[in-house]
């Protein structure tokens, strides 16, 4: 029988004792390739930063990339995303579907290893500040890490948009946490935060009635009283003559995303609508996938054990 080598073992050992943070930062710009490239680089080559995934639109204009990595060295590899962005992205100018306030527009922190809520909500509020002071940008504290309950929500904050952010700095307990109590004249401002995992999640029906796709995103959200953990706006896409109920979701565990795509699709096929396809916004949890096929394909007693490469990894 062969021995593990002890350097192999001690490496491995290391590894897992590791500080991890992921962190998926929304940037408004899907179209221009080149602007994408510069922000994304930000995180590619890394010391201490693992870049895992970054996915853009044109119909939302708008970027989405995942990464992970060791505290310190994702603050440092966001702090010059934000500032790429700023330099880059001039929201007077920019058009998209999908809701901003700002160009590097929500950046969240979620602890995915060693590391507590708490030191999530840290490192956002490290974030913060310090972007507020390199950029001249004002900074919103959102979920986790807001400074008060009517800040938690990311619609709440986010609420009028670009178009309208001066005029709501200047309302009651809408001052940003950081940065200026005027907007950045083309970056707008910030939302920064620490919170769970979350599932981005969209489903194109086949149709290009936009009350359609409101109306279904208005009937599974928790807010109008639909499924718990269930975040959905309708959106249009030009691009491919369709709309889309577009989903976050909070809670896995609670709310699956074979309960999501059922009930849209229950719903569609009221208005004589078919659901055309899905996609997936960054990376889920294996366990999602595992739910998911068990589902489909009525498996008993399935789990991620029985997944072969988590086998082989674990």
């Amino acid at each position: 029988m062969g021995r593990v080598n002890s350097n192999t073992s001690q490496c491995v050992t290391t590894m897992m004792s590791e500080q991890l943070v992921e962190c998926v930062p929304n940037f408004s710009e899907g179209r221009r390739l080149d602007c994408v490239d510069h922000i994304v680089d930000c995180f590619r080559q890394r010391a201490g930063v693992k870049l895992l995934d970054y996915t853009h639109d044109t119909d939302h204009n708008r970027m989405v990339v995942t990464a992970v990595g060791a505290p310190n060295a994702m603050k440092e590899a966001m702090l010059d995303a934000i500032g790429k962005a700023v330099e880059l992205i001039d929201l007077t100018h920019h058009t998209g579907e999908h809701p901003r306030l700002g160009a590097a527009d929500v950046i969240p922190f979620i602890p995915i290893r060693n590391v507590t809520m708490e030191e999530a909500v840290l490192l956002a509020r490290g974030v913060a500040e310090e972007a507020a002071k390199r950029f001249d940008l004002p900074v919103y504290l959102y979920e986790e890490a807001a400074s008060a309950p009517h800040r938690q929500n990311l619609a709440d904050v986010r609420k009028g948009g670009f178009e309208h952010l001066a005029e709501k700095m200047q309302l009651p307990g809408w001052l940003p946490d950081f940065g200026p109590n005027y907007p950045h004249p083309t970056a707008g401002a910030s939302i920064i935060g620490a919170r769970r995992f979350l599932v981005a999640y969209n489903i194109n029906l086949n149709t290009n009635e936009l009350d359609i796709a409101k109306a279904i995103a208005r009937t599974i959200r928790f807010s109008s009283g639909g499924l718990p953990f269930c975040k959905a706006l309708g959106l249009r896409l030009e691009s491919q003559g369709m709309v889309q109920v577009s989903i976050n979701l909070t809670n896995i565990e609670k709310t699956t995303l074979h309960q999501v795509f059922e009930m849209v699709r229950m719903e569609a096929a009221r208005y004589g609508v078919s659901v055309a396809n899905s996609e997936l916004i960054g990376l889920m949890p294996l366990q999602a996938l595992v739910d998911t096929t068990a589902y489909y394909l009525q498996l008993s007693d399935f789990s991620a054990d029985r997944v072969l490469e988590h086998a082989i990894w674990e």
